[in-house]
């Protein structure tokens, strides 16, 4: 008697790749379930229930005009910014993406950049995570329009208007209603293309290894222990601000009277 193992017939395989697909849903399914938060932070993450956590804003503002309807409720917090784990190994440059983040490259031939006699590095245009802050803040982009939506959400029951941080009085704006009567004033949120009035970034920052005196070096390669930070020694939106973190007033790193002087000599 032969004790080979029978061959599965037609009927068992389907049966068998209808319960992988199904197990492999669900997977991804439980795999986006958990995403709360920041991707490393999780639950823990003072971002849930702040302005940037989109998620569950209109309970939290007790309004029924924001999220589904001024812009789509992915359920998950960190999807705006963070690519979602269900597509890691994706790369969101292949979609137009910034690298690393789960939106838009914005337009940045419109950008004019602040630029000086005396500035030492000059930027051709912003980093990748300053990229990710101007997507929204520019006000050339809708705040939903990511480039990976979670596998949760349906298209079919998107009814979002997706509209973006913009003090303009027409219905892709959010200053549409934030225009200070209807609801708070939205201007001061959005900075435009024109950054000649803003605080320079994606620039080598200037007191690296003691080069220029006017400037504080470092106390890490990191940047300095009361929080503000350098990325790959370059001086970004992030460097002065933490969205992560709304317990300062404008999401500041540091308080507002010590702020410019940890760089800053004079």
């Amino acid at each position: 008697m032969s004790t080979r193992p029978k061959t599965p017939g037609i009927g068992e395989k389907l049966v068998f790749f209808s319960l992988l697909l199904a197990g492999l849903s669900w997977a991804t399914f439980a795999f986006s379930q958990a995403i709360v938060g920041d991707p490393v932070l999780g639950a823990d993450d003072p971002i849930l229930g702040s302005k940037h956590d989109f998620t569950g804003l209109n309970d939290r503002a007790g309004v029924v005009a924001m999220a589904g309807v001024a812009f789509s409720d992915y359920g998950y917090s960190c999807v705006y910014c963070h690519i979602p784990p269900e597509e890691v190994g994706a790369d969101p440059q292949d979609f137009g993406g910034i690298d690393g983040w789960n939106r838009y490259v914005p337009a940045l031939s419109n950008y004019q950049l602040y630029d000086s006699a005396t500035l030492d590095n000059k930027t051709s245009g912003p980093n990748p995570i300053s990229m990710l802050c101007l997507s929204c803040h520019d006000g050339t982009m809708a705040i939903d329009m990511v480039v990976f939506r979670p596998a949760t959400f349906d298209p079919a029951e998107d009814n979002a208007m997706h509209m973006r941080i913009s003090p303009d009085d027409n219905i892709e704006s959010c200053g549409k209603c934030h225009n200070g009567q209807i609801a708070h004033d939205i201007s001061v949120k959005m900075l435009g293309t024109d950054l000649r009035n803003d605080h320079p970034i994606s620039m080598q920052y200037a007191g690296l290894n003691f080069r220029d005196v006017d400037f504080r070096p470092p106390d890490t390669s990191n940047g300095f222990d009361n929080g503000v930070k350098l990325y790959n020694g370059k001086v970004e939106c992030m460097t002065c601000h933490n969205v992560h973190d709304p317990s300062r007033e404008l999401l500041l790193r540091a308080n507002a009277e010590v702020l410019c002087f940890t760089c800053h000599i004079k």
